[in-house]
């Protein structure tokens, strides 16, 4: 079972940035897609961003597109989530995930969940 460890979750005032980082154990980590869900308190985990294995195709939900960017580094395991112009509504907790293929990932079939870190931004 590959451990996935998120880190970088914070405090912040909107408009502000935060970077988040989840860190692999296993060293398939290249062979997955990797990806980002949030919830908030009250409402269902939604995915917000996954990129593919060979860094060739990546997804973000539409509340995060042109503010949010995933990237990965498979000689680290580790992938990465830079959040620019942060909004009171992207609060959350922030789970890294892990997933044969986006589209698995977007139909909520994760193979590995992190413990979560949690991003708070205030008005």
């Amino acid at each position: 079972q590959v451990q996935l460890v998120e880190s970088g979750g914070g405090l912040v005032q909107a408009g502000g940035s935060l970077r988040l980082s989840c860190a692999a154990s296993q060293r398939t980590f290249g062979s997955y897609a990797m990806g980002w869900f949030r919830q908030a308190p009250g409402k269902e985990r939604e995915l917000v961003t996954a990129i593919s294995w060979s860094d060739s195709s990546t997804y973000y939900a539409d509340s995060v597109k042109g503010r949010f960017t995933i990237s990965r580094d498979n000689a680290k395991n580790t992938v990465s989530l830079q959040m620019n112009s942060l909004k009171p509504e992207d609060t959350a907790t922030y789970y890294c995930a892990k997933a044969p293929s986006i589209a698995r990932m977007t139909m909520g079939r994760v193979g590995s969940w992190g413990q979560g870190t949690q991003v708070t931004v205030s008005s």
